[in-house]
């Protein structure tokens, strides 16, 4: 498994360099957005990203936001401030975890650990009548392909991806954006979602009110 860790304390890169080589994990460490960008521009084979919030060259929110979100790789977040908002805004901008300093090394390797093996076993995901495969982007109705539209299918791959939790309105706005660079409003998303629910026959979809959508395991 290859793992990037984007932290720019040396005593945290040492510690977890060397809990990531007992565990016979790849490790690669950037110490700045700058770098970071580099590497994600010409690395696809990353699993997992630990991700610290404030780095010397700017914000790690942003960082994700802009760039890692939309290469879907798990991420956990670390840093030193707990404050709720901060906490919130990670999770729903789409991280999979958010770790505050200091920790124990022991506890994040442990939801390291987790995010992969759930990764791994959930390749394809079966709910209902429905199974989605992660790895080639397909949904199936009783084994029976259904057709999607290419954002349909990048917005069913976004709730997929985040079984269990709701995704935020603004997040799946943000995402339009950055995938078809076009704006659109809070209706046309309940357009889409209408449309996505008709052609799949099947109410896996619940819509949270005020806040998204969300597809639950059964």
């Amino acid at each position: 498994m290859n793992i990037l860790l984007i932290e720019d304390t040396e005593s945290i890169i040492k510690g977890l360099a060397y809990s990531f080589e007992k565990s016979d994990y790849d490790l690669a460490v950037k110490t700045t957005i700058r770098e970071s960008k580099e590497y994600l521009l010409n690395n696809s084979d990353i699993d997992l990203i630990i991700l610290d919030i404030t780095l010397s060259d700017g914000n790690g929110f942003e960082l994700f936001e802009h760039t890692i979100r939309s290469l879907s790789i798990p991420t956990i977040f670390l840093t030193a401030n707990d404050e709720e908002d901060d906490i919130v805004r990670g999770l729903e901008a789409g991280a999979e975890d958010y770790i505050t300093k200091p920790f124990s090394t022991k506890e994040l390797m442990a939801r390291v650990n987790r995010i992969l093996l759930r990764s791994k076993k959930k390749s394809v995901i079966r709910i209902k009548d429905i199974s989605f495969d992660m790895d080639k982007l397909i949904l199936m109705k009783d084994a029976v392909s259904v057709e999607l539209t290419p954002l349909e299918l990048k917005l069913v791959n976004l709730l997929f991806n985040n079984v269990n939790k709701v995704v935020s309105r603004n997040v799946i706005l943000d995402k339009i954006w950055d995938w078809t660079g076009n704006y659109v409003d809070d209706h046309t998303v309940t357009v889409y979602f209408k449309r996505i629910r008709e052609k799949i026959g099947t109410d896996i979809i619940t819509t949270v009110k005020g806040m998204g959508y969300r597809i639950d395991e059964e």
